[in-house]
């Protein structure tokens, strides 16, 4: 099997999906990027990190003319999905230039739920066994990608271009989504509002607050644990104000989850648990309202399926 993965074959003469889909991600947030160039906080950071972006997305698929095989195809496919740690803070370069909505969000949820769920689940699951299940879900998310996208890649080889297709696609619908609609989330609007305030509103408007204050404290950091602070870690890291409604996470785990169920059953089996898990942890850290997660797991569903039906419309043009 080693023999064969490394295995010289002959060179497909096309753009992998993926890569398609990020050349056009790419070229539309560029055109975004001139569009709003004198409202953008570094424009020109922008613009380079796109030309990169390019460049090195052309030299890959360089080195796999030159070896081309199974294990280039997949350095391929994987340089393409690492992109999106590059993609997901993005979008907060676009949407700080537009009024924070995070008011009418948290607002939401006061009605709907008679209380903020965001405070009341960490108060009602305080203990630290909860803590770390919910954060072990929580972190999980993209180990739980890399084992869609690897079971499809090894097991199912003819259906991984349509898998990461749909994956893919199902980011870059919520990146778009996102640079529009700039909600940060409890975890940010919260601090900024004080937790008093949260718990009861009314919700004050906070209009261009994140874009002159983009540095962030991250409400899971110090809290102790393994995966709490993993996620408190990563978070640090690569976080934002940004991406709150709806929840991708949720969003896209929805995706994988039916993805695994048409893959292999046992392997939906195993990763339900933790299915369960990451989208309670939405709510549970503050990175969501409840209103985001409801609305992430409902498009979850949508984008599946729209993200299916496109893929089926442009492999029956290629074929064709």
């Amino acid at each position: 099997m080693a023999i064969g993965f490394f295995k010289r074959e002959e060179p497909q003469a096309r753009f992998l999906a993926v890569e398609k889909q990020n050349l056009a991600y790419n070229l539309f947030t560029t055109v975004l990027i001139i569009i709003f160039f004198n409202r953008l906080n570094d424009p020109q950071a922008q613009l380079m990190g796109r030309f990169f972006i390019a460049f090195g997305t052309f030299a890959v698929i360089y080195i796999y003319t030159k070896f081309p095989s199974r294990a280039t195809v997949l350095l391929r496919i994987v340089s393409q999905m690492a992109l999106l740690s590059y993609w997901y803070p993005d979008t907060f370069e676009f949407n700080r230039i537009f009024p924070n909505l995070d008011h009418v969000f948290a607002g939401l949820d006061l009605s709907l739920f008679g209380c903020q769920p965001a405070l009341a689940f960490e108060q009602v699951c305080s203990s630290v066994v909860w803590r770390e299940l919910f954060n072990m879900g929580y972190w999980l998310y993209y180990p739980m990608i890399a084992a869609v996208s690897f079971f499809y890649f090894f097991c199912r080889p003819k259906e991984s271009e349509r898998c990461t297709f749909i994956i893919m696609a199902s980011f870059f619908l919520y990146y778009i989504i996102y640079i529009f609609l700039p909600v940060a989330g409890p975890q940010f609007y919260f601090p900024v509002i004080g937790e008093e305030l949260a718990a009861v509103g009314p919700y004050p408007e906070i209009g261009d607050y994140f874009n002159l204050n983009p540095s962030i404290t991250i409400a899971q950091e110090g809290k102790g644990g393994l995966f709490t602070e993993l996620v408190g870690m990563a978070q640090s890291a690569g976080e934002r104000p940004t991406a709150a409604f709806p929840s991708s996470h949720i969003g896209v785990s929805t995706v994988l989850m039916l993805l695994a169920f048409r893959a292999k059953k046992s392997l939906f089996a195993v990763m339900f648990p933790f299915y369960l898990f990451l989208c309670c942890a939405t709510v549970y850290i503050k990175a969501h309202y409840l209103v985001d997660a409801i609305a992430g797991l409902a498009t979850g569903v949508a984008v599946y399926y729209l993200t299916a039906w496109i893929y089926r419309k442009l492999n029956a043009e290629r074929v064709s």
